[in-house]
Parts: C-alpha cells; structure tokens; sequence
C-alpha cells in the first residue's frame, strides 16, 4: 500500500515517539530534532539541571522550514544581504535565510513544514509552546532540579495580514517583513489585546504560565547589559537587560549557593550561614527530604545578588544569538552537582554544553539546525581556547 507524504511523515513521527534513548548513548552530545519529540525520548527524571534561552517570540527565522509539494525548482525565500566578510559567512548558514511566504508559497503553492518555536502568530500561541515544552523538562528532571531560563521581550508593532503584528525587535534586526503583506488596520491588532508600541511582556507571561503549570517560580534575575544592542527610538529608554528564571520541580532543590558566592563589599566582613546544599527557603526545609546536608559553617563572601552585569560577547560564526559564557558558569555551577547532567533543549551555539564540560559537568543537547550542531560541536571540542 502507497501512503501519502503526510501518513509518511505521521508514521515517522509515530515510531519516534516510542524511542527510547539510554543516558550513556546521548551525554556529551548534541541530538538534531524537535526538543519535545527528543526529550519525550529522554528517561524520568535523570536531568540535574536545564539551561537553557529558546527562540524569542516573534524576532528571527532559523531558516529550518522544508517545503512540501509546489515546484520543486522555485526558492520560496529571498537571503539577507550585507556587507563585509562576517555578512558574506552568514549568508553561508541556513539560519540567515528569511522566507517570502509564512505558510504557502505564492508562486508555487509547496506548503512550508517547520517545527521551530518563536514564529507563532500570538504571543498567547507562543506561550502555550512554552508550556508544552518545560512541562517535558519537568518530566525528565531530577526531584530536586532546576530550571534557568533565559527570555528577552518585544513590543508590538505592525505587521501582516496572516501574522497581525509583528515587533519592534524583529523590524529593527531583520529590515524588512517576513511576509509579502499590507499592514492591517489598528483595530486588528488591539482585537488580541495589544497596541501598537506595548510592551508585549513575553517573559513574564511565561513565567507565570510555567508557574500555574506546577513549576515553583522562585526568582527573577536580571541580566544586566553594560553593551546592550544600540536602538534608535526616542520616545523610551534603550533596552539593556534581559530576564533569567530560576524555577524548581520541587519545593526543595539543588542549589549550591556557596559556588557562586560574592566577595564582600566590606573584606574584613565574614557570614553566617546555616548551610545546606540543597534547599528552597531555609524555613521551608524537611530534614528527611534529601540526605545531603552540611554543618553551619563561617564563610567569607556574601550570597550572589539577583542583578547578573555581563557582557555580551561577539561571535564569529553565523549564529546571531550566543549566551556569554560568564553568564551560564554560575547557573552550572549553582543549579549542577559536580558530574550531573545538564540539559538545553535550544543548544544553538553550544555555549551552556562548553561551560558545563569546562566545568566537571555533562550536557545533552538538543538542537533543530544541522548548521548550529556542527557549530556547537566544533565549539565544544576545542580544548585550547581557555573558557574565562
């Protein structure tokens, strides 16, 4: 019997679905697919910690969407141009490229396939992905895991016919639309809730989803630019910080707040601490929770504040997105006991894989771009470029 590209393509994803990986086969490496299909893959709870920054909503195309049907000679797309020899090396990776036609292609018909988060047309669909997608993170945590959680946010502003706004951020990063469209009306755009110009809230509205979801919402750490991406409004402040979410599967959790501890403003000043490695609140502790505990002890330093300053670093390879590595070191070594497990279900780059291996720690890695993978791998695997 002959079945249509569509019963194709359900049977695959059937028969992946009920693959199960064994952690031995998959630490230390970087697994091509869908993050939701992969880590349903993935056994409970075996993951230390997730780090990890997906897609923001409604600012950049990955360039992973395939084409079904159509003329298989029509390119569906246009590339981004530039000058110079980083714009030449970008234009060499499939996640530069912007597509002409969000959903069907106008000249031919072929019909666009992509499984990548950040293109939904709301921010409400975008935040219903997110949601399915740490609702499998939890699963594959460890009682006592955690989650940092990396989201920058956007405003609204116009946009298309089939997509009703898109952002301030994406307009000013990309040049020109995704889509050949007329701008719609105003009135379509306050019809879900939004004006042109708002403040779209993206992290915060995560953060609480991920919240009603089960996951206990413990902090918000700001992320502080002292280089932030130049703007050229006028009419607000340039926007040069970012959201880190700390959530845990547990009221009770790994956190090891001494390895990220920070001198004291005072250097003759030494703390108190009744200390315990893994914890939530200290009122909130059960003794019979976890077996690992440490004695009260005096320590120099004092506890990590929640307003990270880092700075962005450039990157010269074509990835337009790539976490400072001073950023991640103190999530590993807070959030991941020394020879754990680490997870980041939108790998890109391959910074959160390079921290955790330079610091005693194994990553899994899950990655939807074949380009960002051998990227990732090349980064990782170099040994003789020093990490800090």
């Amino acid at each position: 019997m002959r079945h249509s590209p569509q019963e194709v393509g359900f049977y695959r994803e059937a028969v992946i679905l009920i693959i199960m990986y064994k952690l031995d086969e998959i630490i230390n490496k970087v697994i091509c697919g869908d993050c939701i299909t992969v880590m349903k893959g993935i056994p409970d709870n075996s993951i230390d910690c997730c780090i990890t920054s997906p897609p923001y909503w409604g600012l950049r195309d990955y360039g992973t969407a395939k084409w079904e049907g159509g003329d298989p000679t029509c390119d569906h797309k246009q590339y981004l141009g530039g000058h110079g020899e980083k714009s030449q090396k970008q234009l060499t990776s499939e996640g530069t490229q912007k597509y002409n036609y969000k959903d069907t292609c106008g000249k031919c018909g072929a019909k666009r396939i992509d499984s990548q988060l950040g293109l939904e047309k709301t921010p409400e669909e975008y935040v219903t992905k997110m949601v399915e997608v740490f609702r499998e993170v939890k699963r594959v945590l460890k009682k006592e895991g955690t989650l940092w959680l990396n989201l920058g946010d956007s405003y609204a502003g116009s946009g298309c016919e089939t997509n009703d706004y898109r952002t301030e951020a994406s307009k000013s990063i990309n040049k020109s639309d995704i889509m050949f469209c007329k701008k719609p009306p105003q009135q379509k755009i306050a019809n879900i809730g939004l004006k042109p110009k708002d403040l779209v809230g993206i992290p915060w509205k995560v953060a609480f989803a991920l919240q009603s979801d089960g996951w206990y919402l413990r902090q918000d750490i700001i992320w502080a630019k002292p280089n932030p991406m130049p703007e050229s409004v006028t009419d607000r402040c340039t926007k040069s910080h970012e959201y880190i979410f700390l959530l845990a599967k547990s009221r009770s959790y790994y956190y090891d707040s001494e390895a990220i501890k920070e001198p004291n403003a005072n250097p003759k000043r030494t703390n108190y601490q009744a200390g315990s490695r893994i914890f939530g609140k200290n009122n909130d502790r059960n003794d019979n929770d976890f077996s690992e505990r440490t004695k009260d002890v005096i320590y120099d330093g004092r506890n990590k504040r929640s307003v990270w300053v880092v700075t962005t670093k450039p990157f010269s390879d074509a990835h337009f997105a790539t976490f400072p590595k001073d950023l991640i070191k103190p999530m590993v070594l807070a959030g991941c006991p020394r020879g754990g497990i680490v997870l980041d279900p939108f790998m890109g780059a391959g910074t959160t894989g390079l921290v955790a291996k330079k610091l005693n720690r194994n990553y899994i890695g899950i990655e939807l771009n074949p380009d960002y993978i051998k990227m990732a791998e090349k980064r990782i695997n170099n040994t003789e470029k020093p990490l800090f």
